[in-house]
């Protein structure tokens, strides 16, 4: 019997498109059939988050329409014109080729059009992303790894200090802007040079990724995606990586993540635990002076779910476990993480502070995860973390509800992060101005 999913939380390989234009100075330009392009940038741009287009993104980007005659004749004739005309017109320094279902079914030699305009010296790549392959999540490891094949250079020499920063999937996360830049902040204070491709800023965009070769060790930031994208750089540039699966949320989890980056960059124990300290006192300032409301007058919830993706998932319940002493209900994964990472992700859900563990959920069926959720029988209002799928349940639980995790079309992101110290300060503001709000 067939199935399908409700309230989806993610969307086709194709929309990695969006990772592209997270690089300052590159461009998508797009082999698929009219109107995907438009309906990715609708779901990751415009309805999470009101990130927009920009430059040469949503209704801008390069793309060849195919159609029927291409589909019968094959579309490598519309796709060399779609490049050369766009390499005319667009201000930019790299071009990646996206392609979308149609051409990969049909089998255009996708390829052999870069490697033409590679060999005249263009800055064209190109990655096969056709959307049955898988998510977008997915599809951005698969840009990512065609930058590192077809890109970069190898480097005669390693920075010392110098750290590849890889995390959040940007757009998919409608927090990537700050949660990149907070994590920058981090690890320079460690003394370290950072090394974010993804962002604006002049050390960003083309210039980071000339960087990326020479640097001393390769950080990833995540549950699971991007491990083979490090994983990859490790065989072809000889550069380690250190994994750290948890996006560090709060002043436990952000300890431990400068302690383990500091101690594989060889960083003196004694600037790590200064950096530490300085952080920690100006968190639990703003914590302090907040008590009275925290506690005293016993609003906020006591138990919480995540509806979201794994990052926001098991950083923040980290956080609320960890730090603020929330318990946990069922935890639901929503973006489809593979079944040869899912029990590295439970294992984190079973390490809590004071033995505490959550029972965890992988499933993309909003309306599943909704189904389930109705069964609880809650002794008190929850929290729900989730995204904007899920205010109508919240409402049906008599629960109070932040959108953290696509889709956020309830809110706007500009710079807002929810990592490290100033992150979890910022997470707690959210949610007690929700509780507040509704105490009133």
């Amino acid at each position: 019997m067939s199935q399908y999913s409700e309230q989806v939380r993610h969307v086709c390989s194709l929309g990695a498109l969006q990772s592209v234009l997270a690089i300052d100075r590159a461009v998508p330009i797009l082999h698929a059939g009219p109107g995907c392009g438009q309906k990715l940038w609708g779901a990751l741009g415009f309805q999470n988050g009101c990130q927009g287009s920009g430059y040469v993104g949503g209704h801008s980007v390069p793309c060849t329409n195919i159609g029927e005659k291409e589909v019968i004749f094959g579309g490598d004739d519309r796709l060399k014109e779609i490049v050369g005309n766009s390499l005319k017109i667009i201000d930019a320094d790299l071009f990646v080729i996206l392609t979308g279902c149609t051409s990969d079914i049909v089998g255009d030699d996708t390829g052999e059009v870069a490697r033409r305009f590679q060999e005249q010296g263009k800055p064209v790549i190109y990655a096969e992303t056709g959307g049955f392959k898988g998510t977008n999540l997915f599809g951005h490891e698969l840009v990512v790894d065609a930058i590192i094949d077809q890109y970069l250079k190898p480097a005669n020499t390693v920075e010392p200090g110098l750290i590849n920063i890889w995390s959040v999937v940007p757009y998919q996360d409608p927090f990537w802007v700050g949660n990149l830049k907070e994590i920058e902040s981090l690890i320079a204070q460690l003394g370290l040079t950072p090394n974010v491709i993804f962002g604006p800023g002049p050390e960003k965009g083309l210039e980071a990724l000339g960087k990326v070769p020479k640097a001393q060790l390769n950080v990833l930031i995540s549950p699971w995606v991007g491990l083979k994208n490090v994983q990859h750089l490790e065989e072809k540039f000889n550069t380690p990586y250190l994994h750290y699966p948890v996006l560090p949320i709060g002043p436990t989890e952000t300890a431990k993540f400068l302690r383990t980056v500091g101690q594989n960059a060889g960083v003196e124990e004694k600037r790590i635990e200064k950096v530490i300290q300085k952080n920690e006192a100006e968190y639990y300032y703003y914590i302090e002076r907040s008590a009275d409301v925290l506690l005293e007058t016993r609003l906020l919830p006591r138990r919480f779910i995540t509806i979201a993706d794994s990052f926001y998932a098991l950083g923040i319940s980290k956080f609320l476990i960890n730090d603020l002493g929330l318990l946990p209900e069922k935890q639901y994964i929503t973006d489809g993480v593979s079944e040869e990472y899912q029990d590295s992700i439970t294992a984190q859900f079973k390490n809590f502070a004071d033995g505490i563990t959550a029972d965890v959920v992988f499933n993309s069926d909003g309306g599943a995860i909704h189904e389930d959720i109705r069964k609880i029988k809650f002794r008190s209002r929850p929290l729900i973390l989730g995204s904007a799928w899920d205010r109508v349940l919240s409402d049906e639980v008599n629960g109070y509800q932040l959108s953290v995790s696509m889709p956020v079309s309830d809110r706007l992101a500009l710079n807002r992060s929810y990592v490290g110290y100033q992150g979890a300060l910022r997470l707690v503001e959210d949610i007690y101005s929700i509780v507040l709000s509704d105490f009133q």
